[in-house]
């Protein structure tokens, strides 16, 4: 068997923390019930992150949208800083306390990829940017994480089911395995050439047996003009100066007339080496660093009682709104009801928390995966560099 929990026991509270089960058994048994404000906030960003960005939505308006409550949120996509709520529900504390544990998973895990997606769009830049990951994680989750690296900025990914829910065909090249079952990375590719449809680019790998300078070569020769781009996987154990090895093959390849060959990397690429590698590749396969991204550490905590102010120490108490110019893209946090002028610089605020849910209610339409990844490239663009 496999060893997940299936929707029915999401959406009926099983997956909860055993202690909202006996605190739910505590309050129905003392007849104790109140109206009450939550809100979700991360105090904090993982590996010093300025920022990040609230995926997650979706899933959550599923599990919640069948329970008497009031629900304001961020949109799914928005850029947010540490401290800011960017979900806020509000009911009797009954109806929703089993669910924090399943609301916050939802978040949590689906925040940290898409942020970790955008962080790496944003240093690539124009240049393709693939989700490679879902292999390293288990598979009931592969279509939340390519849905979430899409979102954060990815192009593409490489899960069929994953290109299903983004509206998306799936993008992949040749497996090492292809070429060691031919026994000829020339061969593989002629092999891709003639049973693969024309619409799919051809994608040459080329670290499996000789060395990338050469196979570069003999794969160009081989392909003609039919050959779109090289990808380069080499492992971290064998590639030494990575950048060096990618001069090399472009220098030759150019030389002898393939300049529009483009070059293609994967194999564990890291933040740090994007800048220095962006001048000669056209395209990153990026996988583990996504998919494997670490969570955001939301939390939620009740910050009104009965009408009352009232929060746990260390948080600031009552419901706030989260203010964003639209001009120089600064942002406040503001009680709820304390109106705010213009920003300083003259521009108007957004407030970033909208209602979405009002009882039985819906009033949010869900936006597609590529409208909200849009919104996500848009807003990264005024962001500093990395």
């Amino acid at each position: 068997m496999f060893h997940i929990s299936g929707e029915k026991e999401i959406l009926e509270g099983e997956i909860t923390d055993v202690y909202f089960n006996r605190t739910l058994q505590i309050l129905k048994e003392k007849e104790i019930n109140p109206w009450v404000k939550a809100e979700f906030v991360a105090k904090s960003l993982p590996e010093e992150w300025a920022w990040a960005v609230f995926t997650g939505f979706e899933e959550i308006i599923h599990l919640l949208m069948d329970l008497p409550i009031k629900v304001r949120a961020m949109k799914e996509g928005a850029v947010f800083y540490p401290h800011q709520p960017v979900l806020e529900i509000e009911g009797y504390y009954k109806d929703f306390c089993i669910y924090e544990t399943a609301i916050l998973g939802l978040m949590c895990q689906a925040t940290g990829i898409a942020t970790k997606a955008a962080r790496y769009k944003k240093l690539a830049g124009d240049r393709l940017l693939m989700s490679f990951g879902a292999r390293r994680m288990h598979p009931v989750i592969a279509p939340m994480i390519e849905r979430s690296a899409f979102i954060g900025g990815c192009d593409g990914v490489s899960v069929i089911k994953g290109g299903e829910i983004i509206g998306e065909d799936p993008l992949g090249t040749i497996p090492h395995a292809l070429i060691l079952c031919i026994g000829s990375t020339v061969d593989s590719v002629k092999a891709f050439d003639e049973v693969i449809g024309p619409d799919v680019n051809r994608v040459a790998l080329i670290d499996t047996f000789n060395d990338e300078k050469f196979e570069c070569l003999n794969v160009a020769e081989a392909m003609g003009e039919k050959l779109y781009a090289v990808r380069f996987d080499t492992p971290s154990s064998r590639r030494g100066d990575f950048q060096h090895i990618l001069q090399e093959a472009r220098w030759e390849l150019d030389l002898r007339g393939f300049g529009g060959v483009k070059f293609f990397v994967s194999g564990g690429i890291k933040e740090e080496e994007i800048p220095g590698l962006n001048p000669l590749v056209d395209a990153y396969g990026i996988g583990t660093s996504i998919s494997n991204a670490p969570v955001v550490d939301f939390s939620m905590d009740i910050v009104e009682v009965d009408g009352t102010p009232l929060a746990k120490r260390g948080k600031c108490s009552g419901a706030k709104k989260v203010l964003r110019c639209q001009e120089c893209h600064e942002d406040l946090i503001l009680p709820v009801n304390q109106e705010m002028g213009q920003c300083k610089c003259g521009g108007s605020y957004l407030n970033l928390l909208q209602p979405l849910k009002d009882n039985w209610n819906i009033d949010y339409d869900l936006p597609e995966p590529g409208e909200i990844r849009n919104y996500v490239l848009e807003q990264i663009k005024h962001l500093p560099d990395l």
